[in-house]
């Protein structure tokens, strides 16, 4: 929505007064500390909104009287963070928030500036203070039993059809980027039709838009959503996790496929090559990066997206490489069991991966996935045979899967 006519909607709604959709609260600070509103009540109310269909929040109007009194210009950032701290810390899981500052006409005309927080209806069902609440008429309400039986039903029904096929809120069809549907398209089918039949578009009752799928790989940032679905890659000198030793650090937001290029691209930059002169010069890589490929992939495609807080990270040390992906392993799978069996957690996500997208040259095939299971067979077997050390995969308080590879060196031949 442009700034004009959001605008005139809150003025008309300033007018109408408070609904299920949109709450007015003043902001009060006592020197610089923020008196009012209280903390636990905003989150009471962000909640219930993403329980809900979403809603909008106004900061700066006066909920009695609708009088728009504002926020001093030199508090308008303190208040804006404020607000967004509460959305990361105060709810579980977390909700993601859109702000926007605007300056709106008081009674007499003049202009004072407001914070409009939109907070989209969610995936997930949505804690305060260990309490569930609703949205009922311009009230929040903690929800009943029974009621909170069925909206923790409602929602689960996305994992029943696939999280990754399930509708994102607040997407719409606008929000694809036109150079990133390209490949999904032929000449002969309507576009909707092909895109929602690839799992990329999705519906409810309510809303047509982006599937998970659908973000992760036709938007130029899938993070506006997914605020956690990117590659964080940092690189140290040492052996330790150290700020002080840190060297490079990049985050990579893009569709997946260009998070899995740009993590590859990290681990080329940064890893050793090291050089044995013996009948000639024979150079040893600290890493093989057919496997690092394999690895990353395996991280993006099958990480738990749905899981709020937890980010893809590769982290490059002295003597290894250690890349954490969200989630516990699918259904049945166990670790010793990963060299055997695969297990797919993003259906529709791998199908498109491996059949719409080129892997890089370094993993030795056409299709950026393959479904043979030869994937961590070849992260173990390439990575044992450079370095001479097993790499190691291991659960991390059952929420994050740790895959080590051990740098290799001509100082440590292979035995």
């Amino acid at each position: 929505m442009d700034r004009e006519k959001l605008v005139k909607d809150l003025l008309f709604h300033i007018r109408l007064g408070e609904d299920s959709s949109i709450e007015f609260k003043e902001v009060v600070f006592e020197n610089d500390r923020l008196k009012e509103p209280n903390r636990e009540k905003i989150a009471h109310e962000i909640a219930a909104f993403a329980n809900g269909q979403g809603g909008r929040l106004i900061l700066g109007v006066t909920d009695r009287t609708r009088d728009v009194v504002g926020i001093d210009d030199d508090k308008v950032a303190k208040t804006e963070e404020w607000v967004v701290n509460i959305s990361q810390s105060s709810i579980n899981p977390p909700v993601r928030l859109d702000t926007r500052l605007l300056q709106l006409p008081n009674q007499q005309g003049d202009l004072k500036t407001v914070i409009c927080v939109d907070v989209p209806r969610s995936i997930s069902v949505h804690q305060s203070a260990g309490r569930y609440y609703q949205r009922v008429g311009s009230t929040k309400q903690e929800m009943k039993p029974e009621v909170l039986a069925r909206l923790f039903q409602q929602r689960s029904q996305a994992r029943l059809i696939r999280f990754d096929e399930s509708l994102v809120p607040g997407t719409t069809l606008d929000d694809v980027d036109k150079t990133l549907k390209q490949r999904f398209l032929k000449p002969a089918t309507p576009e909707r039709e092909q895109l929602f039949k690839l799992h990329l578009t999705a519906r409810d009752d309510y809303d047509v838009g982006l599937s998970v799928c659908g973000v992760l790989l036709l938007t130029s940032d899938p993070t506006q959503w997914l605020t956690n679905a990117y590659v964080q890659c940092v690189f140290y000198s040492g052996t330790e996790r150290d700020a002080k030793d840190q060297l490079d650090a990049q985050d990579h937001t893009g569709p997946v496929d260009q998070q899995i290029n740009g993590a590859l691209d990290f681990v080329k930059r940064n890893m050793r090559v090291e050089a044995k002169k013996e009948l000639g010069r024979i150079d040893i890589p600290q890493y093989d990066l057919g496997a690092v490929f394999e690895a990353v992939v395996n991280a993006v495609a099958h990480r738990d997206y749905s899981m709020t807080g937890r980010r893809i990270r590769l982290h490059m040390f002295a003597d290894r490489l250690e890349l954490y992906s969200p989630g516990q392993l699918s259904n049945s799978l166990t670790i010793d069991g990963m060299i055997e069996n695969t297990v797919t957690r993003n259906e529709a996500l791998v199908n498109l991966l491996s059949r719409y997208y080129q892997a890089r040259e370094e993993a030795g095939r056409q299709a950026l996935i393959e479904r043979r299971g030869e994937g961590v067979p070849k992260i173990v077997s390439r990575s044992r045979e450079l370095s001479g050390k097993e790499p190691q995969y291991r659960m991390i308080d059952d929420s994050e899967l740790l895959l080590t590879i051990y740098a290799a060196s001509k100082d440590n031949p292979v035995t």
